[in-house]
């Protein structure tokens, strides 16, 4: 796909199109929440930015997602060895869920401090992702540490105990239920993200991004429930 953004493209539109690009405009500090409804190249006026590095970083973030999109077809997955499927894990799904936690988290904060008093639902959010956050964070640690160098020896044939290996496979996939039961209550509680007639520009930009979040925590549990763990719990 082309990159679709050019000078002319109103800040709340490029936002509402690609949710992700709003940590460049926060970086450029471009309102692009209540002063949204401007174009581009306006914005770049108002803050004395240079156009075609905008559009650069701009630029980067699309193709990052066209990237991330292109990963989604997990049928090429199926027929890879596990150190390949491994390192496609920690790379497209672990660096990449750390950067979307940590960029969102002020989001999260900002919204449910500004409107949770007419919003209540706004502060069963902020818990919820700050559980989610907290048990992502821990869990993609003890696979990098512990487990995914296990599942290696056993694809390799050098395990000395397959066993405990075997049970914190198990374990796994446990804290995968858990954070998808977070997820399910952060989904119910937003009404399936629908939002208020009242929301603002950040107030969607979280919802979108939580949704994206959700999807990619989603690929990220069936690469590992469904093609990789199962090869050696079956």
């Amino acid at each position: 796909m082309t990159f679709p953004f050019t000078s002319t493209s109103l800040v709340k539109d490029i936002v509402n199109e690609l949710p992700k690009t709003s940590d460049v405009f926060k970086k450029n500090r471009i309102d692009f929440c209540c002063g949204g409804n401007i174009p581009l190249s306006e914005a770049v006026v108002q803050n004395g930015l240079n156009m075609d590095n905008l559009l650069e970083e701009l630029k980067i973030v699309f193709e990052k997602y066209e990237a991330e999109e292109k990963e989604k077809d997990v049928e090429v997955w199926t027929d890879s060895d596990s150190n390949t499927i491994i390192d496609h894990i920690i790379s497209n799904y672990h660096r990449t869920s750390e950067e979307e936690l940590t960029m969102l988290s002020p989001y999260v904060t900002k919204v449910s401090r500004v409107h949770g008093d007419n919003h209540p639902e706004l502060l069963k959010v902020y818990e919820l992702f700050y559980e989610f956050k907290k048990e992502l964070v821990e869990h993609m640690e003890k696979e990098e540490a512990i487990v995914f160098p296990l599942i290696r020896e056993l694809a390799d044939g050098t395990i000395e105990n397959k066993e405990d290996a075997i049970n914190l496979i198990t374990e796994l996939e446990k804290e995968h239920d858990h954070a998808g039961e977070i997820l399910r209550q952060i989904r119910a509680v937003t009404s399936d993200f629908t939002l208020p007639l009242d929301a603002c520009g950040t107030y969607r930009l979280v919802y979108a991004r939580l949704e994206a979040l959700e999807s990619l925590t989603f690929m990220h549990v069936h690469l590992e429930n469904n093609i990789l763990f199962p090869r050696y719990i079956a």
